[in-house]
């Protein structure tokens, strides 16, 4: 088969490798149809995860068709239609039993991509496949149920829910990229008084306004005095970090208000620093996370009844053999406008032919 292959910071390939084959019990195989590129292949690319080694088919969302199972394996079958979640879970280590699956230490956690090879293939091994795959409805398109694969259980659940956005709160969120579109979009659950996006580009403050934000700013003309303005000088009642870079950390921790809550969602590849000399008086609650996709079985009823507006984030689609011009497409978004770029599409093996 061939796979999108990280040979070290830099360097990738889409190329032959060999074909995945069942290691475990509770292995299947999903011959992929629909992947998308996450903000963490990038920082991967970039060599921001040490961990992953070249050699390593990278990817860690997919939807695609079940074709081979371990012995051991109860809830799917071949020939089911799923969506392959980020993150692995064993079910029984301690982290597992209290729903922390990102935290697995039986071998789970997030390993596609990452420790193992990943989605990005015509291919996958997804190991503990009971609790790592989600059967999906024939009502949800694979470019939307793929979204669901990552950065909606992310933003959710280390943005929203981390952030413990309520009702009346203002809401910040640095970052209008893929995460913190998202984060806008599940944060509006909880009825905020008002969301502000902050970004660079004008076109994802765009999406944002259209996604839901009440205000939006630029990252460079003080966000901070705009969310003092709109809160009589309170501040934020939460802040959600979706980049990954210092600045934006930083800027969170002057945004929210004493009390409040700074939820950080992006990956970041470098020190930060963390003014408590500020700080220490203030009463603020930081929380970092790898997402857990405890909520993946409920954001996907979510999508299915059409209460996510998950297409809105699909800005570019790709054949699946065309990965390194998606990468190349989707790593200078200020430039091409890309939010999330799918790749591939459901396989017809049988075509009807209407009757003469």
């Amino acid at each position: 088969m061939k796979g999108l292959v990280f040979h070290g910071p830099g360097q990738s390939a889409w190329q032959e490798v060999p074909d995945p084959g069942i290691k475990d019990p509770t292995d299947v195989i999903v011959r992929v149809d629909t992947v998308t590129i996450c903000g963490t292949d990038l920082h991967i690319l970039k060599g921001d995860v040490p961990e992953v080694r070249p050699g390593t088919v990278l990817g860690h969302e997919a939807v695609g068709e079940v074709v081979e199972i371990g012995g051991d394996v109860r809830t799917v079958r071949p020939g089911d239609r799923v969506l392959v979640s980020c993150i692995t879970a064993c079910g029984r280590c301690r982290y597992c039993r209290e729903g922390a699956y990102g935290q697995c230490r039986g071998g789970g956690g997030w390993i596609l991509g990452h420790l193992i090879d990943g989605t990005q293939a015509e291919y996958v091994r997804v190991p503990y496949a009971d609790l790592s795959v989600h059967p999906l409805p024939s009502t949800l398109e694979s470019k939307d149920a793929v979204l669901l694969a990552d950065i909606f259980p992310t933003s959710y659940e280390v943005g929203v829910v981390n952030g413990h956005v309520s009702p009346g709160d203002t809401v910040a969120v640095v970052g209008a990229g893929p995460i913190g579109l998202a984060a806008i979009v599940t944060a509006r659950l909880f009825s905020p008084e008002r969301i502000v996006a902050v970004d660079l580009a004008p076109a994802r403050l765009e999406a944002a306004r259209r996604l839901g934000a009440d205000a939006v700013a630029d990252a460079r003309e003080d966000p901070a005095q705009l969310v003092a303005d709109l809160t009589d000088g309170l501040g934020a009642d939460v802040a959600i970090e979706a980049v990954g870079v210092p600045e934006s950390f930083e800027l969170c921790t002057r945004m929210v208000r004493p009390g409040g809550h700074v939820a950080n969602v992006g990956v970041h590849g470098g020190p930060a620093t963390l003014h408590l000399e500020d700080l220490w008086i203030r009463n603020v609650t930081i929380t970092t996370g790898l997402v857990d996709t405890r909520s993946t079985p409920t954001l996907l009823r979510m999508a299915a009844a059409g209460r996510l507006p998950t297409s809105s984030l699909v800005t570019h689609v790709f054949p699946l053999d065309a990965m390194e011009e998606a990468y190349d497409v989707f790593s200078r978004a200020a430039d091409t406008g890309a939010l999330k770029v799918v790749l591939g599409g459901p396989r017809h093996d049988v075509v009807a032919v209407p009757a003469a």
